[in-house]
């Protein structure tokens, strides 16, 4: 089985958008479903139900959102895979899938078979410090760590985004201790309490609280400045090693027969209902940066935060399942 990033490497190479254009045409056939790897109400789940209802008109056909939430996106994978349709695609974060080969003992399906169609959004992750800590910035923040070696807790909710901060601390020499989560309620609450002094989280997570005045925002985690959050990236903060793009998108499944040309104009399709304001204005209210990106280009970042993991992996001496 071939790894993730060599695998994505693959398809950014071969991928290819100059097949007929009528066999683009006649699809969708049927009604298509998205498969959201989370439950309804987060990020991906508004994203993909703004767009399956504009998609609908556009497509002539049907488009549902389906929830299989669950082993960290393996439960949506699967299903998607075990479809072999090209009219059932994966809908949801990148993160779902790429972090796999550094987080599970085994793997449950192999990277080959998902084949990128298109990037939508990039969801806005925030690092947070409860507002008791006083501390206004990351590099405030570095410097009390390092003045109070173990002394202090973090928590993010997601596998991926433990890597990134987890790898990140190792390589710096900081001394934090982790604290692991089930829920994203559970944490936000102590981060309010002081329990734990960072968290790495969605920016709709995190928002109600830190308008509130009881927890403080310190960056932006996204390559780019978010519209709407005056906040600093963290390569702007002068800590780029804590970078990590929240990839949403769809995917297909290999097996399914899905052509380039399909690919092709699914993509446009996507990128013409995100150019609408209203859309783009919804999306950004939900912590989405509207970005949308051809096959390439979305193979092209999955295949970039790949190597990121990669590199992290290496720092936290885990070596990926095959």
């Amino acid at each position: 089985m071939r790894t993730l990033v060599s695998v994505v490497a693959i398809v950014c190479s071969a991928l290819s958008l100059h097949a007929v254009p009528s066999l683009a045409q006649s699809w969708p056939q049927k009604p298509v479903k998205f498969i959201v790897p989370l439950g309804p109400g987060s990020g991906a789940d508004l994203t993909a139900r703004l767009l399956a209802d504009r998609l609908a008109k556009t497509w002539g056909q049907a488009v549902v959102v389906e929830n299989r939430p669950g082993g960290d996106g393996v439960i949506g994978i699967n299903a998607v895979l075990s479809a072999r349709d090209d009219h059932t695609l994966f809908f949801g974060p990148a993160s779902s899938f790429v972090g796999h080969p550094y987080l599970l003992d085994k793997m449950p399906y192999d990277p080959h078979d998902l084949l990128p169609v298109v990037r939508v959004t990039n969801t806005v992750v925030c690092l947070a410090v409860p507002a008791s800590l006083k501390v206004g910035s990351l590099k405030e923040l570095v410097a009390m760590v390092r003045e109070q070696p173990g002394k202090l807790n973090w928590a993010t909710v997601t596998g991926l985004t433990d890597l990134v901060v987890a790898g990140y601390l190792k390589g710096a020499g900081l001394d934090m201790a982790k604290v692991s989560y089930r829920d994203t309620v559970s944490a936000l609450n102590d981060l309010v309490e002081g329990r734990i002094q960072l968290y790495s989280a969605a920016y709709a997570i995190m928002r109600g609280q830190a308008q509130a005045g009881r927890i403080r925002l310190l960056a932006v985690q996204s390559r780019s400045r978010a519209p709407g959050v005056d906040l600093p990236t963290v390569s702007e903060a002068g800590f780029p090693g804590l970078n990590f793009d929240g990839l949403v998108g769809l995917i297909a499944a290999r097996a399914s027969g899905i052509s380039d040309a399909q690919r092709g104009r699914i993509a446009a399709d996507v990128k013409t209902v995100l150019g609408d304001p209203l859309i783009a204005e919804r999306l950004t209210a939900t912590g989405q940066i509207v970005s949308p990106g051809t096959p390439a280009e979305f193979a092209a970042a999955i295949e970039e935060q790949a190597g990121h993991l990669a590199a992290i992996g290496k720092v936290l001496g885990i070596k990926p399942v095959q």
